[in-house]
Parts: structure tokens; sequence; C-alpha cells
């Protein structure tokens, strides 16, 4: 009898060196796993409509989940200034019970002092997951690369994963299926569009985004969207001709014509943008119902006109009410399964 209680004893005391915080509830449909999110396509169509099923939950119960994340600790990294991203991800891991830590690297970037794999290794031994703001795709991806922990992607020169994602939320809360959805993005083949692309991929909904010709989307993200459209039926569509995009669409979306980083081209880009700037007579090509989108900030009289921005269709303020929502569903998913991950990337392992 001794014998057997000191079994169990045991079993329970490895079970309690395994775990680092008491499990949350499966909600979320498998298989799929997603140690970091530096992609879109690190999440997949499961990984995506799982995200959107949990944000929904987490939105309409957040009581339910306060307390999920309790001891967690997020370090958040930005390279880039930031009012949405920052804010919603301190907000969000507060309300789920955890504490999150903001280094200001606006002045110098983030391996400027030190080589990246080393932060990485101090990082996992001190806090549970990484949110950066990059210049530099490749600061993501390295720290992704090195850290044994959860890193996200708050933004890069290459892909805003958790902007898109709230934006489809906001799609799917005015809509319904994504797959009866059609989005036009007009301006800047940028990183959020890079996103949108694969996020619309994922979902097997349809997007079409309309650029000046040498500002399209990167052929990568392109063919990467295209390859998972061939799954899901999503239908991926690029061009120049701005009106023929908004043509009966679903909702138009617009982005700066400039990115962070690109300001010294802001002149040249606003004569060679301005045409495809979403006014009144441009929106006015969309379906009735059509709703305008932005990430924000807006340079209002640039990629949009105050009437389009400010009118009863505009959502961009359910947009970002949405960023809080669904990076709490992503921080849930990638630092509340309760277990360690002792990965074989680190060093340290």
């Amino acid at each position: 009898m001794n014998a057997a209680i000191e079994e169990v004893k045991e079993k329970k005391l490895k079970a309690q060196t395994v775990q680092t915080s008491a499990p949350a509830p499966l909600l979320w449909p498998k298989p799929w796993a997603c140690d970091d999110l530096v992609s879109i396509c690190d999440l997949g169509p499961s990984g995506v409509e799982a995200v959107l099923d949990l944000t929904k939950l987490m939105k309409a119960r957040p009581a339910d989940f306060r307390g999920a994340l309790a001891g967690k600790q997020l370090a958040l990294f930005f390279e880039k200034p930031s009012l949405r991203t920052r804010l919603t991800f301190e907000a969000g891991i507060n309300s789920l019970g955890g504490t999150s830590f903001f280094f200001d690297q606006t002045e110098a970037r983030l391996d400027a002092r030190e080589k990246l794999s080393d932060i990485a290794h101090n990082l996992e031994r001190w806090v549970d997951g990484i949110v950066l703001r990059t210049f530099a795709h490749s600061t993501v991806t390295e720290m992704a690369k090195h850290a044994s922990i959860p890193v996200v992607n708050g933004l890069s020169d290459w892909e805003h994963p958790c902007q898109a994602l709230a934006d489809y939320f906001t799609l799917l809360e005015r809509f319904g299926s994504a797959k009866k959805i059609r989005l036009a993005y007009v301006g800047d083949g940028n990183n959020v569009a890079h996103s949108l692309m694969l996020t619309a991929a994922c979902l097997g909904s349809a997007i079409t985004v309309a650029t000046p010709s040498g500002y399209e989307p990167a052929e990568e993200i392109v063919r990467a969207a295209q390859e998972i459209a061939e799954d899901t039926g999503a239908t991926i569509e690029v061009t120049n001709d701005p009106v023929a995009a908004v043509q009966g669409a679903d909702a138009v979306y617009t982005d700066v014509w400039a990115s962070m980083g690109k300001e010294s081209e802001a002149t040249e880009r606003k004569a060679i943008f301005m045409p495809y700037q979403v006014n009144e007579k441009l929106f006015a090509r969309a379906s009735k119902r059509a709703a305008f989108m932005h990430c924000l900030p807006a340079h209002r009289g640039d990629e949009v006109a105050d009437a389009v921005i400010d009118c009863a269709r505009s959502v961009v303020f359910d947009q970002a009410e949405n960023r809080l929502h669904a990076q709490k569903a992503i921080m849930l998913v990638l630092l509340g399964n309760g277990l360690r991950r002792f990965s074989s990337r680190s060093a340290h392992a």
C-alpha cells in the first residue's frame, strides 16, 4: 500500500515539474501546432480559423479568461513607434493575468549592442514570450530561430500578421462566412497587404490587390498565397487597376503610401499613388454594403479622403478594437498551454 502511495506521489511531482501554470482549456481545434507567429504561414488554414474562433469566444466572454496567463511574462521590443500594437498587447496580457515589459528600441536597433542570438538566450531564461516590432523581418526570424520561447511578429517590413487576423475577424463579425467576402486592397503592396493575402488564402476568401506598377506585393508572397488557395478555394488577384479591383467589393482597404522607414520617398510616392486614393468616387464602385478599412494611423487626404474614413461604413475603430481580442487569442495559444517548451532550437534547451 505504501509503495502504491509513493508511486502516485512521484507521478504528481513529475507532473508539477513539467507544468508551469494551470493548463488553459482546449478551445481551439486540432490538429495544428504553432510555436511562433512570425508569419500567417505559421498558422496555416487550420490555425487561422482556430485563432479567429478563439478570438470570438474571448471577446464575448472575457471574464472566463481572467487569470488564463497568470504568472506569464511578455517582453516587447519595438524599433518603431506604436499606439495600437503596444497598448493592445500590454492591456491584453494584463487582462489575462500576465505581465509585460516594454523596451523602446527606436533610438537603436535591437542588435546594435549585442548579438541577437545572445539576446534570445537571455530572454528565454527570464520571460515566457517575446513581441518584436522591427524594421528588418530577419530580426524576427532570427529571434524565433534562437529563442526557445514563443516569438510574435508585431510588425516587420515583410508582414503584419496580428493586424491581418484582427482585420479578418472584423470582416467576419460584419459579413459572416469568409468565403462570401471579397476584399479589395488598394495602395502599396506592403507588409499589411502581404498578411491580408495570406489570411484570405487560409480562409478560402477572395482578395484583389491593386497597386501602381512596380509596387506590387512580393512575388514570393503571391506564390505562397496562391499555393494555399489551391487547397482552400480562395481567389488571389493582383492588378494595377484600382477601379476594377474595387468594383462590387464587400470591403475596401488601404494603408499609408510610405511605410515607416520609407518616409524619404513620401513626395515621390504621393504623385504615383494619388490615382489610388480611396475617395468617395472610388468607394462608390464597391458594393452598397461595403466596409472601409484601414490599419491606422491614416494620412487623411492622401490614401483616403475624410469623407470615406469618417463615413458610417468605416470600420477602422472596430479593427483597432479587435487588435486587442485577436492578440489575446494569439497569446493564449502560444503561452497558455501550461507546458514549458524545451526546443532543440535553443542552445540552452
